[in-house]
């Protein structure tokens, strides 16, 4: 489905993104692995086929990003014409107890890397001509309805939605499609660390009885990757079991 095509994928060192890479890698695209996590990057890259690549970055950095795409067209010997923006941190805290720093890390994280990846995959789409580039924003549903104890995590993930619907005005004409998939409660290091308790109210509160799986993400969005939603951008596709529906 995707022979020929080279794939971006920030926070590709677990979960959301490490199940992206396996799946877009397993549909014929070159893969580039990135996370802030060079090792984590490799590992994910180890369960890939030969071929592919990966690469650390700091995605809140604009000079990192900007060097990351120059390390992929190095590697590759082309740009991107997918891109995956998973990269994302939690920083939980109860509104009227969170620290100015709490909220600037997720914020940075968050919604200004993806804007960063955005703004640079696009560049370099435009300048190599690419035909048909996709990019996929991960925002999560907490970014559409809100959650307590997430006021920072909230206000990045509603950004990306934003974000992604004004990408998608501006970048159509030159064949860029972007679009925003929303996660609900995926089984994740991000989840796992949530205590017994709240999970049990989580899962009588999703219609489908059960967390989501890193896997039901990303066959989204291979589906947003591949020319079967050509005439699909600026939208969101909800993943959450019905969560919220």
């Amino acid at each position: 489905m995707l022979a020929g095509r080279l794939a971006l994928v920030t926070g590709g060192g677990s979960g959301i993104g490490r199940a992206v890479c396996q799946l877009l890698a397993k549909e014929g695209a070159g893969v580039a692995v990135v996370d802030l996590n060079k090792e984590a990057a490799q590992e994910t890259l180890d369960r890939l086929p030969k071929g592919n690549h990966a690469f650390s970055a700091d995605v809140s950095s604009s000079s990192s990003v900007k060097e990351l795409l120059k390390q992929i067209k190095t590697s590759f010997h082309m740009v991107p014409s997918i891109a995956v923006n998973s990269a994302g941190i939690t920083k939980d805290k109860m509104m009227l107890k969170m620290d100015e720093e709490s909220f600037n890390k997720v914020i940075n994280v968050n919604l200004k890397g993806t804007f960063l990846v955005n703004q640079a995959v696009s560049q370099a789409m435009l300048a190599d001509k690419v035909p048909n580039g996709s990019i996929i924003n991960i925002s999560s549903i907490v970014g559409k309805v809100g959650n307590i104890g997430q006021v920072n995590y909230a206000a990045s993930k509603a950004g990306v939605i934003g974000l992604t619907k004004t990408a998608a005005k501006e970048l159509a004409g030159f064949g860029i499609r972007v679009n925003a998939v929303l996660p609900g409660f995926i089984q994740t290091p991000m989840t796992d660390v949530l205590p017994k308790n709240v999970m049990e109210i989580i899962l009588q509160l999703i219609p489908a009885g059960k967390m989501g799986q890193p896997e039901d993400v990303a066959e989204a969005c291979l589906f947003l990757a591949s020319d079967r939603s050509r005439y699909i951008t600026g939208t969101t596709i909800e993943v959450t079991g019905g969560l919220f529906a």
